[in-house]
């Protein structure tokens, strides 16, 4: 099989979607021998709009995602992932999972916002696919 795919980014917020995102991110480096890298961001936006933001909210989610990466890296090796790798960063999405740049592939769950929500706050999963400069896959959850 041509390895199409060496470097493969999945972004995980622990959604449903993004789970779904997460097993296919994992199938298809298993089949390419690709790394994966599974990245959690967390929101700087979502964050500064809790009214007692602070670093130790961001500390706690840090912690939180740790603890749930760690149980992601073990679910992907034992998927056949032979080099996955974690990361955690703070800010905006779409900025951080196209900053990439040995990606061929990002990996993401679509968010299912309607569109009077795109309009005004924009969609995460859109956003990816016109920005980044590989190929990307939307994975939805059905109904």
């Amino acid at each position: 099989m041509t390895n199409f795919y060496k470097q493969i980014v999945v972004a995980v917020d622990f959604s449903e979607a993004s789970k779904l995102a997460f097993e296919r991110a994992a199938a298809i480096a298993a089949a390419y021998d690709a790394t994966l890298t599974i990245v959690s961001v967390i929101d700087d936006r979502s964050a500064a709009s809790v009214a007692t933001y602070d670093k130790k909210y961001i500390d706690e989610l840090t912690t939180e995602y740790n603890e749930k990466l760690d149980r992601a890296k073990e679910k992907a090796a034992s998927l056949g992932v032979n080099d996955v790798r974690v990361l955690i960063e703070v800010g905006s999405p779409k900025q951080i999972l196209t900053s990439f740049d040995d990606a061929d592939l990002i990996v993401c769950g679509a968010t299912g916002l309607n569109a009077a929500e795109r309009l005004f706050i924009g969609s995460i999963s859109e956003g990816i696919v016109r920005k980044a400069a590989c190929d990307v896959l939307i994975v939805r959850v059905k109904a």
